[in-house]
């Protein structure tokens, strides 16, 4: 079974806090905004590489692709989010 933008969201919520997570996608492909304080003094590889542990096995089992928007809430809430 694919995986749906739903299941991505929730994989991404239950191991990372966000304070805010938008996932959209096709089964395969997947977008996601992540808003996370854990992103707080972080390059982009770094807040990658904390989604990836997040999501863990499921990179490699049911995600074939994400691309994503990390940014802190700062970041978010001074119109990073476009």
């Amino acid at each position: 079974m694919q995986p749906t933008p739903d299941h991505v969201r929730q994989y991404i919520a239950d191991h990372l806090d966000c304070q805010h997570l938008e996932v959209r996608g096709d089964g395969a492909h997947f977008e996601a905004l992540i808003v996370s304080n854990v992103f707080e003094g972080q390059r982009t590889l770094a807040r990658h590489q904390t989604v990836y542990r997040a999501l863990g096995e499921r990179m490699k089992a049911e995600i074939h692709a994400l691309s994503m928007r990390t940014l802190t809430p700062a970041e978010y809430e001074a119109g990073s989010n476009g």
